[in-house]
Formats: structure tokens, C-alpha cells, sequence
């Protein structure tokens, strides 16, 4: 009994593209994914006639600021984060914006004048 090899990721995968045969779906992932489409090219968001109109809560908007901040900074939040940013994020406007500037602005802190 002769057994057949396993295929690696490789080996599917050729450096040219994926071969549509071997890997269902393969012809079809630029138009799925336009971002991955190109050499390099970033997820950028979309542009302002692209954007929905949906109206977000005041609560929503601050969670999102505050996953996008520390996220931006290399924070990925742990599961156990994500009570503390919806407790953070039900906190008044100017609240979460010193939160905000806390994680953004890098460097030591000035002190302030009493």
C-alpha cells in the first residue's frame, strides 16, 4: 500500500497565483477582495460618497474610536479588554477624548501647573 503525499500550502499554491483546479475559488479572489488585488496596496476606508449613511450612537462611536486608537498604537485588545472598552465607552464625550489623547499622544507627559 502506497500512500499518497500531503499537500502543502506551497504546493497548492503556486508563486504565479493559486491554480483555479486545485483551489476552488482562486480565479474569483481579486474580485472578492479588491484590497488584496494589488502589490502593497493598504485598506484604506472608503471614500465619503462610498459611505453609508447609517447614524451611529454616541456609544458606538466612542467603542470604535477607542478599539481603532489602541489598535492604531498595537494594542489588540484581549477578550477580557472588551468589557472595559463598552464600560470606558458609556463615559461622557469629554471623558473618552482624554482616554483618547492618553493612548494617541506618545512620549512622556508634561506636568501640568496646579
Amino acid at each position: 500500500m502506497t500512500a499518497e503525499p500531503l499537500l502543502s500550502l506551497s504546493s497548492v499554491l503556486s508563486g504565479t497565483g493559486a491554480d483555479p483546479y486545485r483551489v476552488p475559488g482562486a480565479r474569483d479572489i481579486d474580485a472578492l477582495y479588491p484590497a488584496m488585488a494589488g502589490d502593497g496596496d493598504e485598506l484604506l476606508p472608503p471614500a465619503p460618497r462610498e459611505r453609508l449613511p447609517i447614524p451611529l450612537a454616541a456609544h458606538d462611536r466612542r467603542r470604535l474610536d477607542l478599539h481603532s486608537a489602541l489598535t492604531a498604537n498595537g494594542v489588540a485588545p484581549l477578550p477580557g479588554d472588551l468589557d472595559a472598552i463598552n464600560i470606558l465607552s458609556a463615559l461622557d464625550d469629554r471623558t473618552v477624548e482624554t482616554i483618547l489623547h492618553w493612548i494617541t499622544v506618545p512620549g512622556p507627559r508634561p506636568a501640568r501647573a496646579s
